[in-house]
Formats: C-alpha cells, structure tokens, sequence
C-alpha cells in the first residue's frame, strides 16, 4: 500500500482517523495519560498497511523489534563494557539482518565472478527494511549513550519502529525526537488541519508532477535509450532530475503531514536543495534525515574534522551509496559525491564568498544532474550508452522527441521549476509585510489559499489517479 492509492486515501486513511479519535477519546475518558489506546489504534494499523504488500515480512520487522526491545533493555541495566557488548551485539544482528536481506546476492554475484562456487541467493528485499534498520540502530546508540530513555513498554518500541507515515520510505525518524510524544502528546484542531494541507502538498508533488516526469524518462531513458540523441539524455535526466526530487519530498511531506495529525513532530528532511550553492550545501538540503544519521554514528566518532577527515568522508559516502542498493552503480555514485565533498573542502568552500552565486548554482546543479544519471542506471552498458549521448557524442544532437518532450509538457517544467524553489515561504512572507504583522487580513487569506489549493490538488490528483499504473516510490526500493 501506497499513499498516493486512491484505496489509501479514501479507505484506510480514513478509516484509520475515525479508529484514532475514538481512541483518543477513550484515552482521555479513562483519564490515561499514556496513549494506550491511541498506540494501540496506530500499531494496529501500522501492521496492516506494512502487510498489505508484505504479508510475510512483516513478522521479520516484528522480530527486528523484539531483538532491539531486549537489547536496549541490557544497554540500559548494564554496566562498563557490559553496555559495549549489549551494544555490540545489538549493531552486529541488526547489521545482519538489513545484509542478509539487501546484499547478501550482490556480494554472491561478486564472488560468482571471482570464480568461486557461490549461488548468489534470490531474496526479496523487504520494503522499508533499510529506514526501519536505521531507526532500531539509531534506538541503541542513543540509548547507550544515554541521549534518550530506554523504552520499557514493547508496544510502544513497535509503534516507533513500525509507524506508518514513515515506515517504508522515511524520514529516519530518532527516537529522541518522538520519544516524548510516543508516551504524551495531544491531537490539537491546528495541528490536525496543518497535517492534512501538508498530506496534500504531498500528494500533489508525488501524482502532479513526479508522476507525469517519470513518463517523459521512460520516453527517454528507458523505451529511447537505443537511439538517445544528445538533447534527449538532458531532457531525460532532467526530467528525472524533477522526478526524483517531487517524488521523495512529496512522500516526506505526507508522511510528516500524516504525523503532525497524530500529535507527531517529525524533523524536515528536504529544504530546497536545488537552491544550493555548492555540493557539500546540496547534501545538507537534501534527505536530512540521512545525512545526519551518518554525520551522528559514523563520521563523528570516526574523528569527524579531527583526523583522517577525508578518509572519514569517503566511508561516509561509500556507506551511503550502498545504502541506497545492493548494486555498482549506487557504490560509485556515493564515492562521486564524496570525491567532490572531499575536494570542496580544502578549495571551493575557503573561497565561496568571493564568487558569484549563479556561478556557484550553475556548478552545483551540472554535478547534481550527472550524479543522477549514475544513480538511474544499474546496468553499466545502458549507463555507457547514456554519458555518451549526454557528453555530446550521440549521432544527431536532437530530434522532434525533444521538442515534443518541451512543448507538450511546457506548464509541467515550469511548474516543476518554480516549486523547486521556496516560493510559498517567499509569497507568505510577502503577504506578511506588505500587510503588517497585526493584520487580521492575513490569516484570513492564508487559510482561504490553502483550502482553495488543498481542494484544488485532491481533486486533479484523484483525477489522475484513476486507472494510473506507474504509481510506486522511487525511495521504498531501498
């Protein structure tokens, strides 16, 4: 089950809303501070929407869960090297299961081909396993160094490592950012409708414009690879340049909409990142959540900008690309980017002030975009066959297919163009002071442009949703 699936929008979710306010109100008639019955309600739920496609991986997340539940329980007991080794064990089974499951046939393939008598083995890779592994890690650690409190009820770990806004494609979620809310949190009138118009912007990034971009890469990249001329391999890895961002954001904004809903506060894990000014400012912009997991548990106490820093970053970028797939072309993106990171600090980022900022934007955007086209292509002759188009030694240097693309598509690129950019934030603050902050006027008018857009989406996405095919996210692959 997806977000943007009509039966997900118009049956469970609501289904499941009417399910949490009843218990919300059972929670407060019972004078129950804890939550019980609306974490009951949302584990509930979390199982059945993880079941709909994974009926049989959903006993392995529950495993997950009750590993990491005795685990945390003897970093929180134990004492000296008694924590360590409860630590220890607690990364090495998770490490275990997340390998197993995602790289265990890629590693047989490599050996395969080493010459020795491996049968890589066929498993199917578990959707969400890669943030709900995260998430268990990120439990212990911050456990063990006594960042956040053991959790001592079991259902609520489950509720924090199986919850459904975020499960199978993200944010990475800390336990010590919800740590609180798990066990006190309220529904509140203002927080439900900012959830919802949040849920919606969302869905209109994911079905208006990702949705209808990854068409025009199919035309291009995938059904035209053969014939690729030099400005089809830019509109292709533009468009998916477009689909990849829309896509993924558009699922961080329903999921931390669908939380803010619940009386959860998810941290922001998109924040324009094709408004950078260099590579190391992308990634800051760019799947938050991800980037500071490594920063946190891997790059710190590996020395960080003490010692070995560009050794640090390039395990860093290495263990980023694998872990977006079992696959070279993941592998390779990753250390392109940490190359570039590595090499930024110590030139571009000591003069970044004494050059011009579309200079600057220019440069990030032509490495952003060529990194793209690594990470679409997991099979190295097709990846051949696009840098040859993309680098200028293609056969022909357009064709009609591009106009087409250009023409047919015009409002999508510009829309998807503007919205790349902080224009709400820009508008809203306009608004604002051409009104004066004491205006009664501006509320007013901010609420009114929401429910209009809020509509406004529903109802074109709905539209577009009816007998659509390609409909998954890009991110729940990893």
């Amino acid at each position: 089950m997806v977000f943007s699936d009509l039966f997900f929008i118009f049956t469970f979710l609501p289904t499941f809303i009417l399910c949490y306010l009843l218990a919300s109100g059972i929670d407060r008639w019972t004078g129950n501070n804890s939550n019980i019955a609306k974490n009951i309600v949302l584990v509930v739920f979390s199982l059945i929407f993880y079941a709909w496609g994974e009926p049989v991986y959903v006993f392995l997340m529950i495993g997950s869960v009750i590993i990491n539940y005795f685990v945390g329980r003897l970093i929180d007991k134990g004492e000296g090297t008694g924590r360590k080794t409860a630590l220890t064990i607690g990364l090495i089974l998770n490490i275990a299961i997340l390998g197993t499951f995602k790289y265990a046939g890629f590693f047989g393939e490599i050996l395969q081909s080493l010459g020795l008598p491996v049968t890589p083995p066929a498993i199917a890779l578990p959707i969400g396993i890669s943030f709900y592994t995260f998430q268990s890690i990120s439990y212990l650690i911050d456990v063990y160094r006594r960042e956040s409190p053991v959790q001592r009820r079991f259902i609520n770990l489950l509720l924090y490592i199986s919850m459904f806004p975020q499960l199978i494609a993200g944010p990475i979620v800390r336990y010590g950012t919800v740590a609180k809310e798990i066990m006190q949190r309220r529904i509140c009138t203002r927080d439900f409708a900012e959830g919802i118009y949040r849920f919606l912007i969302g869905l209109g990034k994911k079905v208006i414009i990702a949705n209808q971009m990854s068409e025009i890469v199919d035309q291009f990249l995938v059904n035209g690879l053969s014939e690729l001329s030099t400005g089809g391999a830019w509109i292709g890895v533009l468009a998916f340049t477009f689909q990849i961002y829309f896509d993924f954001s558009g699922y961080s904004d329903m999921a931390i909409g669908l939380g803010r809903c619940m009386g959860f506060h998810f941290n922001e894990n998109f924040r324009h990142p094709y408004c950078c000014n260099s590579i190391t400012d992308f990634w800051r912009r760019w799947h938050i959540s991800l980037g500071s997991f490594f920063r946190d548990y891997v790059y710190i106490p590996m020395g960080g900008n003490r010692r070995h820093q560009a050794l640090n970053i390039l395990v860093v970028w290495f263990l980023t690309g694998m872990w977006h797939g079992a696959s070279w072309n993941f592998i390779i993106w990753g250390l392109y980017f940490g190359l570039i990171v590595m090499i930024e600090k110590y030139t571009l980022l000591r003069v970044i002030g004494k050059i011009p900022s579309a200079l600057l934007h220019v440069y990030s955007l032509l490495l952003v975009i060529t990194g793209w086209g690594i990470f679409y292509f997991d099979d190295f002759r097709k990846m051949t066959t696009f840098f040859q188009a993309y680098f200028g030694q293609s056969t022909h240097a357009t064709d009609f297919t591009v106009e087409s693309a250009l023409t047919d598509h015009f409002w999508l690129w510009i829309v998807a163009i503007v919205l790349s950019m902080p224009v709400r934030d820009a508008v809203a603050n306009g608004l604002q002071k051409m009104m004066g902050s004491d205006s009664h006027v501006y509320p007013v008018i901010i609420n009114t442009s929401r429910i209009l857009l809020s509509v406004v989406i529903l109802i074109l996405s709905t539209a577009l949703l009816v007998g659509a095919t390609n409909n998954a996210f890009i991110y729940t692959r990893f």
